[in-house]
């Protein structure tokens, strides 16, 4: 995983007027749980842009006046109008005690079907992996090289070391798909 640094505030108080202080100030409220104790703190939301706007899975180093936790973004909510954030969730990576996350799939190879015409169709953009934080990879990689028209890789062909797959192995990751115009040509 890529890290990333985000220095925070401890919160004073906590509740709903609160809150709505902090994001006038441009911080956004977090908490920090699945540690020993959770911790309530607030970030400017200029820190969020590279965690929240990239498809990368990160482990965040926060620096909390002094004291550091490592964790990742478990949730992040925002204003369904303007798009403020609203509120963000960490949770903090425990040595020996493994995480569940979402990581993307990089789709790799050229496949023979692409090359006669046909459409791929990536179908699932991300895998739910659960294993220790150092064996959480950046991508898991999808080798569509040996599909032809119609043809499809599933979660089951994903190869992943050290950690686990959680979603359903036969759900599709990619799919070649047959454009219209082929169809007929096909058939005759």
């Amino acid at each position: 995983m890529k890290k990333l640094e985000i220095v925070g505030y401890k919160r004073a108080n906590l509740g709903t007027k609160s809150a709505k202080d902090l994001r006038s100030e441009a911080l956004a409220p977090c908490v920090l749980y699945g540690g020993k104790e959770q911790v309530h703190f607030a970030v400017p939301m200029i820190l969020f842009r590279e965690l929240l706007y990239s498809s990368d899975v990160y482990e965040v180093a926060l620096n909390i006046e002094g004291d550091t936790y490592r964790a990742i973004l478990q949730d992040a909510q925002f204003h369904p109008v303007n798009e403020m954030i609203l509120h963000v969730d960490f949770l903090e990576i425990v040595e020996n005690k493994p995480i569940k996350i979402d990581v993307p799939i990089k789709i790799v190879g050229n496949s023979p079907g692409v090359i006669k015409g046909g459409k791929m169709i990536q179908k699932l953009r991300k895998v739910t992996l659960k294993g220790l934080a150092e064996n959480i990879p950046d991508f898991v990689t999808a080798d569509i090289s040996g599909l032809d028209l119609g043809q499809t890789v599933k979660v089951n062909k994903l190869e992943v070391t050290g950690c686990e797959i959680l979603n359903p192995m036969s759900n599709p990751v990619a799919t070649i798909d047959i454009p219209r115009a082929l169809r007929g040509k096909l058939t005759a």
